[in-house]
């Protein structure tokens, strides 16, 4: 059964769900109607899995505060950590493996606040199934692309139920609201107060990956190499419908995070 309908069929049977949603979702929906939506098809919680992405900022910080000297690539995007696995494996050793992707953060916060819950994954990522069935298992992560979850919203017949009073996160962070751009991690972690401009790469886009990586394993003065697989970040993943371009993608999450940053 894949994560579509395992969740449908979750859903038919009233199981308490909690919704985890990822912070490229203005893209797509608007808040605080996509969470009033996701209560009205019957998750009880609706978490920002910006939550999850601050808990991935404090831990990279950590790193770098407890290792003087230590070089990272940054490892929340699933794509590219299975591209460095399959083409670059002697380059394992960089991937911060250790730190938390902000899914995987997040769902580790919903076993904590709701262990009877079901924790469903909500973004543009496929490889975030990987991510969950391959690495972590024993969170049992559903994961949904947004397309996903427009079929499922049709399944049950759910509208845009603005007559409906609106729902907030039961769970929020407005500091990590640009992960899901490129650089979101180094810009929202305080990275840059940390590391010199010239130990750190931003990096987007598979085409770019080789130059990256090859830079990476070069030059020893790179000591954090910020990397997201799609064009722009994960605000282009192939889970979303959009016509929008990158830049008005970006603009969508901004005035998201300035809209509602308090």
């Amino acid at each position: 059964m894949n994560d579509a309908a395992q969740c449908i069929d979750l859903l038919k049977q009233k199981a308490k769900l909690v919704a985890m949603i990822a912070p490229s979702f203005p893209i797509v929906y608007e808040y605080p109607q996509i969470v009033t939506r996701l209560k009205a098809l019957g998750f009880e919680y609706v978490l920002e899995v910006t939550a999850g992405a601050k808990r991935t900022n404090e831990a990279v910080i950590d790193f770098f505060k407890n290792n003087p000297e230590g070089r990272v690539i940054a490892s929340p995007c699933a794509g590219f950590v299975r591209l460095i696995r399959k083409s670059y494996p002697h380059m394992q050793q960089y991937l911060g493996l250790k730190i938390d992707s902000p899914m995987v953060a997040t769902a580790r916060i919903a076993r904590e606040k709701y262990p009877e819950y079901q924790p469903v994954f909500i973004g543009p990522c496929l490889a975030k199934k990987l991510e969950s069935s391959e690495d972590y298992p024993d969170l049992k992560i559903i994961v949904l692309t947004y397309k996903e979850l427009d079929k499922i919203f049709e399944e049950f017949k759910i509208g845009d139920c603005r007559d409906l009073p609106p729902a907030k996160f039961d769970l929020a962070e407005a500091s990590t609201r640009l992960y899901p751009a490129d650089g979101g991690l180094t810009n929202s972690s305080g990275l840059k107060q940390l590391l010199k401009e010239d130990e750190i790469r931003i990096v987007s886009g598979w085409k770019n990956i080789p130059g990256a990586v090859d830079e990476f394993q070069k030059n020893p003065k790179i000591r954090f190499l910020d990397i997201l697989f799609c064009d722009g970040g994960c605000i282009s993943g192939p889970g979303i419908v959009s016509k929008l371009t990158v830049e008005e993608r970006k603009k969508k999450i901004l005035d998201f995070k300035q809209a509602f940053s308090v």
